[in-house]
């Protein structure tokens, strides 16, 4: 989410709102670029002041605390969190609120980039959710990469550019890293 936040800031992107319930980990200085710094903050306010120094002029409206249905959304909602039962509540509180919902997925160097902003990515995405059982359960820094959550964040910020200009945007994109391959539908 981190990731997202600083490129939508460099975009200008007018208004921006961030929510997450975290403190800053030591885990997440290299797999989130947080600062050491940082450390102890909480997530939201590490965040929007890096946004504030790319941007001044960006409006933040910064949350200290969990998605819930009730969270007031705009148009556009990115999902960037750790688990696919957080990714289930989200889309199931947004996907009739919203016109543009994107969400990146990240297990090591394997990106995952979902899209629902017609009714195709709409019938898709709900396919692509699962029982939190069944997800990859490794560490902070063996799901994520600093390198990985900036091309996630940039490939979902080019799916949003494309619809912005109505242009086609595809539905599902998954690079692998390793294998130096990408898959888009």
């Amino acid at each position: 989410g981190r990731q997202l936040a600083l490129q939508l800031a460099v975009m200008g992107a007018p208004s921006l709102t961030i929510v997450d319930f975290d403190l800053v980990e030591e885990s997440n200085l290299a797999s989130q670029a947080y600062l050491e710094s940082d450390l102890g903050r909480l997530k939201v306010e590490a965040t929007a002041e890096a946004c504030r120094r790319i941007n001044s002029s960006i409006a933040l409206d910064i949350r200290n605390e969990r998605f819930r249905r009730s969270t007031d959304v705009g148009n556009v909602v990115f999902g960037a969190v750790d688990t696919i039962s957080c990714r289930r509540l989200i889309w199931e509180s947004v996907k009739d609120r919203c016109d543009f919902f994107g969400d990146v997925r990240m297990t090591a160097e394997v990106i995952r980039v979902l899209t629902a902003c017609d009714a195709s990515g709409r019938e898709h995405y709900p396919g692509t959710l699962f029982d939190q059982a069944e997800a990859y359960a490794g560490s902070c820094t063996s799901r994520m990469t600093i390198f990985g959550a900036n091309i996630g964040a940039g490939l979902l910020l080019s799916r949003f550019s494309c619809w912005l200009r109505g242009l086609p945007t595809e539905r599902d994109v998954v690079v692998n890293l390793l294998a130096s391959e990408m898959t888009c539908q």
